[in-house]
């Protein structure tokens, strides 16, 4: 019993401390929660909570704040998750469904989430490598050139350029989107176009369906089926298609975030412990910020289907006064990217955790299918 009873005294104070950010007493503890036991029993708690490093004494004859280990027993043993309310969840499916693209659909999605938790949001994007193909498309550039746009299952779009011309034999080579600007030279007398609009289509036709339903690691053997099966003055620019869709999907250069609510971090409510530049410069730090998502995506809990990490928890310089909570979001029940909620320990983690866990299931949802 005792156990459960020091387990809502340190739950109380969580509660009063996020709320006042002000060290909490026995007395008013006593005065606030009906605990059902004396103040005298409350200090023993609080002692025994103390002792074992849940609660600490900042200054004397202060009272007690939770710690991270503290606040992670808290968030442990959370008997629910406090839901959103009716009006809060139609106004989050109606502000995600009116997007227009994905670019829109995550911009959207972190200032809900910085929004609904007062704190900073993070969004990754989808990850090319964990995306499928939805459509392939393939477009003449000025007789020399194929566009091709490769558009995954979960809406991003990515343009490369592909050289489809040349001697008997010759291979195709490969542009990025960046060198659309660049001089393309008329195709000289000895380099004819290998492609018509008919092989075109049925290139661009085998292509798609052999594509249909696959993931990147899948997509090798399945595009060397096509290859295999066109005319052999074909084969070299289905093989150097090929090739460039799954180099795209698999690049993980490509890999960004969104960050929404910066400026909340200079709210006087959302004061941290010591300083805040720590926590602007690790925002800074996309590639590092991404590594973390993606430590909390391949560590994700039981249950709530939402990962918490609480101050040094998170092993990234400036983070170690901030709480991180996030979410996998995806199409047909795959994960391919997280979004969070970054704040001081000194969060609402109830509110926090449904707030996150409601956008990304919401994400989910309206991503282009």
């Amino acid at each position: 019993m005792s156990e459960e009873r020091r387990l809502a005294v340190l739950r109380a104070i969580v509660e009063d401390y996020v709320h006042t950010r002000e060290p909490v007493g026995s007395r008013v503890l006593t005065e606030r929660h009906g605990l059902g036991v004396s103040p005298a029993t409350i200090r023993n708690d609080m002692a025994a909570l103390e002792e074992g490093g849940y609660i600490a004494q900042p200054h004397t004859s202060a009272g007690r704040v939770p710690t991270d280990k503290g606040y992670r027993l808290f968030v442990d043993r959370l008997a629910e998750v406090r839901p959103l309310t009716v009006p809060q969840r139609r106004a989050i499916e109606t502000f995600l469904s009116e997007a227009v693209d994905l670019d829109d659909i995550l911009g959207r999605a972190g200032r809900l989430v910085a929004q609904l938790t007062g704190q900073v949001a993070v969004v990754q994007y989808p990850s090319l490598r964990l995306s499928g193909l939805r459509h392939l498309e393939l477009v003449p550039v000025g007789g020399v050139r194929l566009l091709v746009v490769v558009i995954t299952d979960t809406g991003r779009v990515e343009q490369r350029y592909l050289d489809v011309t040349g001697g008997q034999g010759a291979e195709p080579t490969v542009a990025t989107v960046a060198s659309v600007e660049a001089p393309v030279p008329d195709a000289a007398a000895d380099r004819v176009p290998v492609l018509d609009d008919v092989a075109l289509g049925e290139l661009r036709a085998r292509l798609n369906a052999a594509a249909a339903g696959k993931r990147l690691s899948e997509l090798p053997d399945a595009f060397a089926r096509v290859v295999a099966g066109v005319t052999p003055e074909l084969a070299p620019v289905a093989r150097g298609i090929a090739d460039l869709v799954v180099e795209t999907l698999g690049t993980a250069s490509e890999e960004r975030i969104v960050l929404a609510g910066t400026a909340n971090l200079a709210r006087a409510d959302m004061r941290f412990e010591h300083a805040l530049s720590p926590v602007l410069e690790a925002l800074e730090e996309q590639v590092v910020l991404l590594g973390l998502l993606t430590e909390m995506a391949a560590d994700p809990p039981g249950g709530a289907g939402v990962g918490v990490r609480i101050g040094h928890e998170n092993r990234m310089d400036g983070l170690t006064e901030a709480s991180v909570v996030a979410s996998g979001y995806g199409t047909d029940g795959d994960t391919v990217a997280i979004l969070g909620s970054i704040g001081p320990t000194r969060m609402d983690y109830p509110g926090t955790i449904a707030s996150v866990r409601a956008v990304a299931r919401y994400l989910s949802r309206v991503l282009p299918n």
